[in-house]
Formats: structure tokens, C-alpha cells, sequence
């Protein structure tokens, strides 16, 4: 990682990032990513990588958490609800400080605190366990509605894809909180359109899934952002600070395996293990990304 880059992250009192500086912190961990998955021979790349900008935004950027202090009753929340996306979760953690990231290439290893599925009971900085797709926002709601009755004021962000879109607890869970509209909930929707066996279109279409919000009572943005551009996620966080109208959903349109040419949009990347002839063409392709945006720095 360029050395500019590095001090920024572990600068303290941390200094929340700009587009710039995100968008090359995004490129090298979907790196790591990917290395460390073709090593352990296992986990999920393609939903991982799609979703590498957005967490990487908010964990750099915008939410209010403290590594040193990762159960702090006023930080915000995050609920990975696709939680076989995992490993992207892992990276950001590390590289936030909230334990080594020397601990990654232990990913799904017997006794590693970094299993498949996250572990709020092993993981620092976790802070929902997940895997079964479709359990996030039922989570998530009942974080926010915790912090109104706590008298807290911290933000829940949940992270689903299509797979948990396909649940219909899901669906259920949306018309509780159009119900009890819990403050500063915000469901994030990585839009990439392809799941483990084929297309969203193909298992189970969703469009128009901004009007779906709609008709269940959410404040949904009027239109979707781009989940790989910084300065597009950017212009999110400033749509949820826009009012205060809650729950709020936002669709952010991401590509399956984003980053290597090959697998982009293949749903037989969503899980396979990464064979060392895709590692090493696929390497070449986000080194060649990193030095392009690292350029910027």
C-alpha cells in the first residue's frame, strides 16, 4: 500500500477520508481480498469485491466507531446481512485497527476468530452475526428502535444484496419499519445482479425495486447511485443527510467480481475458489487499478 495512504489510515485522532483517497484504500484491500481468498482456496470473491467501495466509504469516511473502544454504547452500527461476503467485512475491520491485519490470511481457518460468517462473539468490530440471507433488516430495526429507547443517537447501516431481497422476511421486516419508522436506519442495497446460480433477472427479478421501496413506506433515494464511484457514494451520505424522513433505503449499482475483466458479472465467481492461472491474471488487472488511483494521491 502506497506509504501516503497507509499513514492516513492510521492516523490518530482519525481524519475521515476523501474520494480520492478512498477510492485507492478501496482498490488495495480488494486486492488483499483477493489474495487472501486464492490462498485459503475458499469464500466468497464476487459479492466481496462488488461491495468494496461502500464499506470501504463508510468505515473511512462516515461512521462514528472507535476501535479502541469497539462495544461503545454510541457508535453506529453495521449489519452485513450477505454475510458469506465476509471477507470484505474482515479487510476493512483490520485495516480500521480493530485487530491485526496480520490475522487475515487465518480467514476460515479451524480456530481463527475470522470464520466464514460473521461472529459478533469472536470478532471485534462485528457487530451482528450473519449468514442466513434476509436476517439483517430485521436486525438492523431492531438496533434503531434500540437507540431511540436508549436515548442514543448513533446511525444502523445494513448491507444486503439481491439474495436477501429474495427472503421474505426481508419484505416483512420492511413493513415494521415503515411502521415504526426507527431514526437514522439505513438499508443499502449492493445491486450487482447476478447471485450464486444466475442473473437476479433469471432467479427472481426485482425491478422496480426503488418503487417496491416506495409502496412499503420508505424514504428510498429517487435514483440509484454508482456503488464503485467514491464521489457517487458520497453523494449518498449527503441524500441520507438531506432530511430526516426515516427509514431510508439506497440502491447502489455494483458489478458481481468487480475488478477483474473475467469474472465481472459471472456468477460462477460468486463463490468458487480462485484456480492460480484467474489468480495470476486477475492480480496483474488490480495492480494495474491500484497504480492508476494511487496516482492520484
Amino acid at each position: 500500500m502506497n506509504p501516503i495512504l497507509q499513514s492516513l489510515i492510521e492516523n490518530k485522532p482519525f481524519t475521515p477520508l476523501d474520494a480520492t483517497q478512498l477510492s485507492a484504500l478501496a482498490a488495495n484491500l480488494r486486492l488483499e481480498m483477493f489474495d487472501v481468498l486464492h490462498s485459503r482456496q475458499t469464500g466468497h470473491w464476487g459479492g466481496a469485491s462488488s461491495a468494496a467501495e461502500l464499506t470501504t466509504a463508510l468505515y473511512f469516511n462516515r461512521m462514528n466507531v472507535n476501535p479502541d473502544n469497539p462495544r461503545d454504547e454510541d457508535r453506529d452500527r453495521f449489519i452485513l446481512s450477505k454475510g458469506h461476503a465476509s471477507m470484505n467485512l474482515y479487510t476493512v475491520l483490520a485495516h480500521r485497527g480493530f485487530f491485526p491485519v496480520s490475522d487475515l490470511p487465518g480467514f476460515r481457518t479451524l480456530g481463527s476468530h475470522l470464520q466464514g460468517h460473521p461472529s459478533m462473539n469472536k470478532t471485534s468490530g462485528v457487530d451482528m452475526s450473519t449468514g442466513a440471507l434476509g436476517h439483517g433488516l430485521s436486525i438492523g430495526i431492531g438496533m434503531a428502535l434500540a437507540s431511540q429507547v436508549n436515548n442514543r443517537d448513533y446511525f444502523t447501516y445494513v448491507l444486503s444484496g439481491e439474495g436477501c431481497l429474495d427472503e421474505g422476511q426481508t419484505w416483512e421486516a420492511m413493513l415494521s419499519a415503515s411502521k415504526f419508522k426507527p431514526r437514522k436506519l439505513v438499508y443499502m442495497i449492493d445491486y450487482n445482479g447476478v447471485q450464486l446460480d444466475g442473473t437476479s433477472n433469471d432467479i427472481m427479478p426485482l425491478d422496480p425495486l426503488a418503487d417496491k421501496f416506495h409502496s412499503f413506506g420508505w424514504n428510498v433515494a429517487s435514483s440509484e447511485f454508482d456503488g464503485h464511484d467514491m464521489n457517487s457514494i458520497l453523494d449518498s451520505f449527503a441524500w441520507i443527510d438531506s432530511d430526516d424522513i426515516w427509514p431510508k433505503a439506497v440502491i447502489y449499482k455494483t458489478v458481481k467480481g468487480k475488478g477483474v475483466s473475467f469474472m465481472e458479472g459471472k456468477n460462477t465467481w460468486h463463490g468458487a475458489p480462485i484456480d492460480d492461472d484467474s489468480y495470476s491474471k486477475g492480480r496483474v488487472e488490480l495492480l494495474a487499478d491500484i497504480e492508476k488511483k494511487e496516482a492520484l494521491l
